[in-house]
């Protein structure tokens, strides 16, 4: 019997192998299609007010100039900014709160379509806003491409993670985050001096935005909607099976149904839980705090400071300004490399070492650009340094920090408990977005170069907290995440058990049944 078990998992290796090299054509189309339309858009936007600020600036001061007579003072033109900067932010919140109702009425994929409307709205609101002579109309812009962002880094990982095969899902995942740095490389690229970087050109920046949803809009509806989607929620089988078959690349899909059939048979009893009663769970209280802080820590380490006011940053380092733009594409190419490179090896190193590692190293590389920054004036060579510290902190944050806070929240918690935990996840990432955005100019301000100590400090909090609270969650189930969780939370596994699945012992004995009748003769456990 056991060599019977054992040669059925060399064959079920073999298989997943083969499953690998075959990526359908649907699927790669998909993948790539849905990520430029949408969490490339993302990172675009994060770096691509950071080229024409001076003369964003210089734009707000003349309109001022000219409805009131006067020129703007330094700290309104100050705070104008800002809140260009961090609106969009804001917007994001807003995008991550109304996603649920949204992806649940129209689908996946038709969400990520209808998407493309904030993104054109924005677009060209943002470019005629030079030529209106309205900052306004910019900053609006910003707050419905922050919409737009919201919705996307929801809607885009939920339908990718639906239509790849489990083999897989990790790596096709993995295409949300290449994508965000690849957008951030590319708003670089666009503000070079050569290209949209000057005073007349710079409102084509924001209408490139239409470019990436217009191809989205014109390849996404000849490709399926999420099979898991059509079978559980529309219970039309017969489309699910056709997309199966299109995204996977083969015409037996009857496993893969039946496999979703039993997830949903095993899940009958689960009722969604609220926010409210996800924090009154005291057998989830430590995986809350977790994310919070991961989250917290994620936005606030400093990394959003510095894709929002780079050419600022190598200012104070003593670069000279028409060398800027050149260094800058170097945070861009840094950080495509180093969310590969993350890709590669989470799976084998963890994801506690990569975390509390990359904190650790960007608490170590900020106190170093501190130092560079205030000396900078004693030795000639230290402004080079703060350029390498600046290409470290961003290396730190993506081998680690840049993805994996979305994994852990995820891990965390079980089938009915994920809404509510991603929509505490997306509030703390989204005010703390802001919050960033919004006050690092002042803190720049008021701390000069010893501003980066209150970031290193951040990170020191989190790598220390990780250090002592986070286990390991790689290639482990939700029942062993909680059992990691429990003497923690003050709960023994029967109790969480019993919270988590009340009238689940009841119908074990039928979803048993159900279960062991999947076409590969395994039977699946019924805790999600």
């Amino acid at each position: 019997m056991e060599n019977k078990q054992q040669s059925n998992g060399v064959m079920k290796e073999n298989n997943t192998v083969k499953k690998k090299v075959n990526w359908s054509g649907s699927l790669i189309v998909a993948s790539l299609t849905g990520a430029f339309g949408s969490s490339f858009l993302y990172g675009y936007n994060l770096s691509v007010v950071n080229a024409p600020a001076g003369y964003i600036k210089k734009f707000y001061n003349e309109t001022w100039e000219r409805r009131y007579g006067f020129s703007v003072d330094e700290g309104t033109l100050t705070l104008l900014w800002s809140i260009t900067v961090s609106i969009f932010a804001i917007g994001g919140l807003v995008g991550a709160i109304i996603v649920t109702p949204i992806v649940k009425f129209f689908g996946r994929k038709c969400t990520l379509l209808l998407n493309n409307v904030f993104a054109v709205a924005a677009a060209l609101l943002m470019s005629l806003s030079l030529l209106a002579g309205s900052f306004e109309m910019l900053i609006l812009g910003r707050i419905i491409m922050g919409v737009d962002a919201g919705i996307s880094l929801s809607a885009l990982p939920m339908y990718l993670s639906e239509i790849s095969p489990k083999e897989i899902r990790g790596s096709l995942g993995q295409v949300t985050a290449i994508f965000i740095c690849i957008g951030v490389f590319t708003g670089q690229v666009l503000g070079l001096p050569e290209i949209f970087g000057q005073e007349s050109r710079w409102p084509f920046l924001f209408g490139a935005i239409i470019v990436p949803s217009l191809i989205q809009a014109v390849i996404l509806p000849f490709l399926p909607e999420s099979p898991r989607y059509l079978l559980l929620e529309k219970h039309n089988t017969s489309k699910a099976e056709k997309a199966f078959q299109r995204f996977l690349g083969k015409d037996d899909v009857s496993q893969e149904i039946e496999e979703v059939l039993a997830e949903s048979r095993v899940q009958r009893n689960t009722k969604l839980v609220s926010i409210l009663q996800l924090l009154r769970t005291r057998a989830v209280r430590w995986q809350i705090v977790t994310v919070i802080v991961t989250m917290g820590c994620y936005q606030l380490c400093g990394l959003n400071a510095i894709w929002y006011y780079t050419n600022n940053i190598f200012s104070e380092s003593g670069i000279n300004r028409e060398t800027i733009p050149y260094v800058t594409l170097s945070t861009g190419a840094v950080e495509t490399l180093a969310a590969v490179f993350s890709g590669l090896v989470i799976e084998r190193l963890g994801r506690r070492p990569l975390l509390i590692g990359g904190f650790g190293l960007m608490t170590v590389f900020f106190a170093v650009l501190t130092v560079s920054l205030t000396l900078q004036n004693t030795v000639h060579w230290l402004p080079y340094l703060s350029i390498f510290c600046i290409l470290a902190i961003i290396a730190s944050f993506c081998i680690g920090p840049g993805g994996i806070p979305f994994v852990l929240t995820g891990e965390f918690f079980q089938q009915s408990q994920r809404p509510a935990a991603f929509m505490i996840a997306g509030t703390v990432n989204w005010l703390s977005n802001f919050a960033v955005g919004l006050l690092f100019p002042f803190i720049q301000a008021g701390l000069q170069t010893y501003c980066f100590l209150v970031f290193a400090g951040i990170c020191f909090a989190g790598a220390a907290y990780l250090f002592f609270v986070l286990p390991e969650t790689k290639n482990k189930t939700f029942h062993e995440i909680s059992q990691a969780f429990a003497r923690r939370n003050k709960v023994t596994l029967e109790m969480q058990e019993m919270k988590h699945h009340p009238g689940e012992r009841k119908s074990s004995e039928q979803e048993s049944d159900f279960t062991s009748s999947v076409d590969n003769g395994e039977t699946k456990k019924g805790i999600v």
